[in-house]
């Protein structure tokens, strides 16, 4: 049941972003582009989205376990180090390069496109060399 669910909230998610016009590398190219012709709809989403988490996340919290997993696992830790740094700005500057992140990106699968491709084996190969590196 838990893999359905967890299919439905992908499908979910994946149609909010083509509703949001965020499987569009040019929106999310546009919102970075302060002082030439900036789109602020990106702004509007991520907005919605910490509102969203602000009201539903003390509830969450406050069960004893999710609905489809035996504890909720929450991060333990607040350190900021130069690993977390350094992924940031990683993360940040693909992002701005090609205006995708991982789940538009994978959206965008279904176009087939060489580019979007090309950027989801490279970040799958990215994760797959951090798990050999980190052990």
């Amino acid at each position: 049941m838990s893999n359905i669910i967890s299919l439905l909230s992908g499908i979910i998610f994946a149609i909010g972003l083509g509703i949001s016009g965020m499987v569009n590398p040019q929106k999310v190219i546009g919102f970075l582009d302060l002082f030439g012709n900036w789109d602020y709809a990106l702004a509007f989403v991520m907005g919605g989205a910490v509102v969203f988490n602000l009201i539903t996340f003390k509830f969450i919290i406050k069960k004893n376990k999710p609905v489809f997993a035996s504890e909720l696992k929450l991060p333990t830790s607040n350190l900021i180090d130069k690993k977390l740094i350094l992924g940031s700005i990683m993360f940040g500057a693909g992002w701005g390069i090609i205006g995708m992140c991982p789940g538009p990106a994978i959206v965008n699968l279904v176009l087939l496109d060489s580019v979007v491709i090309t950027f989801v084996l490279s970040m799958t190969g990215g994760m797959l060399v951090h798990k050999l590196i980190s052990k």
